[in-house]
Order: structure tokens, then C-alpha cells, then sequence
């Protein structure tokens, strides 16, 4: 019986070892990093994918608040982000701003996520709510 203990306790801390300890970190240290997105899903009626400031194209988060983007023309934005959690009702909601500027063009592009989720270490998804649709952008490492 002690050893069938010892065993699954060995087994359990290499099990957990060799996890990825992510989803104990904040979303603003999960974030940090080089992120594509994916794709672009409209749910509900109306709106237009193509009218989004960020529809394709890749961010790089900074710790410190600040981010690259580089759209699918490869246009380097500057700018910042910063991540915002609430609790509505029982639940905690995770917000990000992200605000980016082309200092050559003179261009700014903005958007309020009023959702993310991280699916898993390489994975979040972004929500945006517009009257009677709702666009998820996909972010992938």
C-alpha cells in the first residue's frame, strides 16, 4: 500500500511539473507576447468583419503597456493596451483597450474588447458587442 502511495505521488508532481502554469498568472502576464489573429467570427445580424480597425495582422504586448502592431499591408503601429477586470454579476469579466497609432501616416486605430478568454497558453479569444452582433477575433502565438 506505501508504495502505490509513493507511485502516485511521484506521478502526480510529474504530471503537474509538466504543465504549463499559465492559467495561475494574471491575463495582464499571460498576454505579454507575439500574438496573430486568426480569424474573425460575426455572430448575430448585421455588421461587417472588414470594418473592423483589427481584422488580420499581429500585436506584440509589452509588460509595460505598450504594444507593436503590424497590420496585413505590413504597417507598423505603435501603442498601448491595458486590460480591465470587473465583476458583473457572479462572474469576473476581463476587458481590453487597445490603441494603436502610425506615426508616419498619421493614422490611429482603436478598439474596446468588452470580453477576453484565454482558451489555453497559445490561444485567446477577444469579444466585441454591437447592437445585434457580436464579432470574436482569434489570437494565436
Amino acid at each position: 500500500m506505501k508504495r502505490v502511495f509513493t507511485l502516485s505521488v511521484l506521478f502526480v508532481v510529474i504530471l503537474i511539473s509538466g504543465c504549463s502554469k499559465d492559467f495561475l498568472k494574471s491575463y495582464d502576464k499571460r498576454i505579454i507576447g507575439t500574438w496573430n489573429i486568426t480569424d474573425v467570427n460575426r455572430i448575430g445580424l448585421g455588421g461587417n468583419t472588414s470594418n473592423l480597425p483589427f481584422n488580420s495582422g499581429t500585436f506584440t504586448f509589452f509588460d509595460n503597456g505598450t504594444l507593436t502592431y503590424v497590420n496585413s499591408a505590413n504597417v507598423n503601429y505603435k501603442g498601448t493596451w491595458e486590460i480591465v477586470k470587473k465583476a458583473i454579476e457572479d462572474q469576473t469579466v476581463h476587458s481590453l483597450q487597445v490603441t494603436a497609432i502610425d506615426f508616419i501616416n498619421q493614422e490611429v486605430l482603436s478598439e474596446y474588447y468588452d470580453d477576453i478568454n484565454f482558451t489555453s497558453t497559445n490561444h485567446f479569444k477577444a469579444n466585441i458587442t454591437s447592437n445585434f452582433h457580436t464579432y470574436v477575433t482569434h489570437f494565436r502565438r
